[in-house]
């Protein structure tokens, strides 16, 4: 049976990463492992939450910052530097502006009702609710039914 229904993810990534993701085109979650971003399929939206400005520290941003849809079928690798080849998957991101978490932690599926509301990124990648990126979109000034693809049927 072929898996088509639209899927939505949130990746957890620094705020310099997710910067530096749309500027190529791509996503990379989990330390650069293959596993998770083959669990993505073409037209899947997906945005990324920063909890902070830099993977090493930096100032807390705990937002979403960059919302958009997986564009390729393939995920491919890459050399960043010698012995670390993180693997890639295309996402056609949307221009939008970050949108904090914390108005919305009581209105979102994946934060209503937890007290420890960031531990639910730490894995660095999760499946959303189609409601919850719906809520993200908007939150982002972004109509998720306007340059964002939908399931078909």
């Amino acid at each position: 049976m072929l898996e088509t229904e639209q899927k939505y993810w949130v990746v957890t990534a620094s705020a310099d990463h997710a910067a530096r993701g749309k500027g190529l085109g791509i996503v990379q979650a989990c330390h650069g492992k293959a596993a998770p971003l083959r669990r993505m399929r073409p037209g899947d939206g997906v945005v990324i939450y920063s909890p902070r400005q830099a993977m090493t520290g930096g100032a807390a941003v705990q937002a979403f910052t960059a919302l958009g849809h997986v564009a390729g079928p393939e995920v491919w690798q890459v050399e960043m530097a010698p012995g670390f080849c993180p693997w890639r998957r295309a996402v056609e991101w949307v221009a939008a502006p970050w949108a904090p978490i914390r108005p919305m932690l009581a209105d979102l599926d994946l934060t209503r009702g937890e007290a420890a509301w960031g531990m639910v990124f730490r894995f660095g990648l999760r499946a959303l609710s189609a409601a919850d990126f719906a809520r993200i979109a908007a939150a982002m000034a972004v109509d998720s039914g306007a340059g964002l693809r939908q399931s078909a049927g």
